[in-house]
């Protein structure tokens, strides 16, 4: 399930736009204030957001600007700032999209979808992910160490790819959990920890690695070194 952010303070829009995107299938987290919104962006990992402009405590623009330092997460700018000059600074600044208010909610739909469809293009599965001696074909489902080839379970793989993808990010518990066995799960609340161990068995100990590091009361984070 793909999750989007709407950052808006206009409570009304955001509601709306949110029961719109829920009824499209997507999982919706809002964010009413510049600052709570950028919080949110740092924090979780998300599909795509949906930016205001004129939002109380940072604006919409510096708001893009310091996600655009961490995240290439498509942000599509929501505005009732509709000039030449507007437009060319937020897709200058880093905006996937620029739509402007009022919209029609169809007009939205269709240009998160073709967002979301070229940050998979861009994103190919069939990229080889790599990060300290460590390779995985997301396609193939294959994993190696150096030349040597490592048997993954599914989850296993799903959760190394997952920080793979996120590198240099740190992964809560809470977000590992939700994004790899579902927020319907309802197993064992340490799951995340024991797979982290299955991990660090087959990929590090093996070879002297280290790549999997712990942020104690957080959670995981894989770092590019």
């Amino acid at each position: 399930m793909e999750r989007i952010l709407i950052i808006e303070d206009e409570e009304k829009i955001a509601r709306f736009v949110e029961l719109e995107l829920e009824y499209e299938g997507y999982q919706v987290e809002k964010a009413f204030e510049g600052r709570e919104g950028l919080a949110l962006a740092q924090a979780h990992p998300f599909d795509l957001i949906l930016l205001d402009i004129m939002l109380p405590g940072l604006n919409g623009l510096e708001v893009l600007r310091r996600i655009r330092q961490f995240s290439t997460v498509p942000v599509i700018l929501l505005t009732a700032r509709d000039t030449v000059v507007d437009k060319v600074t937020g897709l200058d600044g880093g905006a996937d999209e620029y739509i402007t208010k009022p919209f029609a909610i169809e007009e939205l739909l269709a240009r998160i979808r073709a967002a979301l469809r070229k940050r998979h293009g861009a994103a190919s599965p069939a990229a080889i992910l790599e990060v300290g001696g460590l390779r995985l074909n997301p396609v193939r489902r294959e994993c190696w160490v150096g030349a040597q080839p490592v048997e993954l379970t599914k989850r296993e793989f799903d959760l190394c790819q997952f920080l793979i993808e996120n590198k240099n990010r740190v992964m809560s518990r809470e977000v590992l959990l939700e994004r790899i066995w579902g927020y319907d799960f309802a197993g064992e609340t340490n799951v995340v920890d024991v797979y982290i161990r299955y991990l660090r068995a087959k990929l590090e100990e093996p070879f002297g690695l280290k790549l999997i590091h712990t942020v104690r009361g957080v959670g995981y984070i894989i770092k590019d070194e």
